[in-house]
């Protein structure tokens, strides 16, 4: 709804800014319960790029928060399911997947690891403690950024 009341045919605020502001604020105030849901319905925004970008913020503290919990599982395999259709949150959601592998020591292909969204890569490539990683990502990494950060740490590692 805008300030006057009115809203398009499907119901949507008009302006996507501030669709995009309600979208932070209902994830930041929504149960556990409730997040595929909102989820869902935010997914159908006619904007797709911002209502893709509002979930993956969503997805990202989420992620975070369950890393290593035990019901990360569940949750993954939830919010798979609703955002299938959706290829940015779809990505975003493995690679939370792969992190979560890599940081329990679970099993993990580096074909994955090369494949992971610039973030991950990055991310890996300044925090990882294991040198296989950072010497996997200084060799092979998607950006030249990405591979100097880690060429980087592998000479700090020796």
């Amino acid at each position: 709804m805008t300030e006057t009341g009115t809203a398009d045919a499907e119901g949507f605020e008009p302006d996507e800014h501030v669709r995009f502001a309600r979208y932070r604020q209902a994830f930041a105030e929504v149960s556990p319960e409730d997040a595929a849901g909102l989820t869902a319905r935010i997914l159908t925004d006619p904007e797709s790029s911002m209502a893709g970008s509002a979930v993956c913020e969503y997805l990202d503290r989420r992620a975070a928060e369950l890393l290593t919990d035990p019901g990360f599982p569940a949750w993954h395999r939830e919010l798979a399911g609703v955002v299938a259709a959706d290829a940015f949150s779809v990505r975003r959601l493995r690679d939370w997947a792969l992190l979560r592998a890599m940081t329990l020591d679970e099993p993990w292909e580096e074909g994955q690891l090369l494949t992971a969204e610039n973030w991950l890569q990055e991310h890996l490539a300044e925090n990882s403690p294991t040198r296989a990683v950072v010497s996997l990502l200084a060799e092979s990494g998607r950006t030249r950024r990405s591979r100097n950060i880690a060429a980087s740490r592998l000479r700090k590692l020796r």
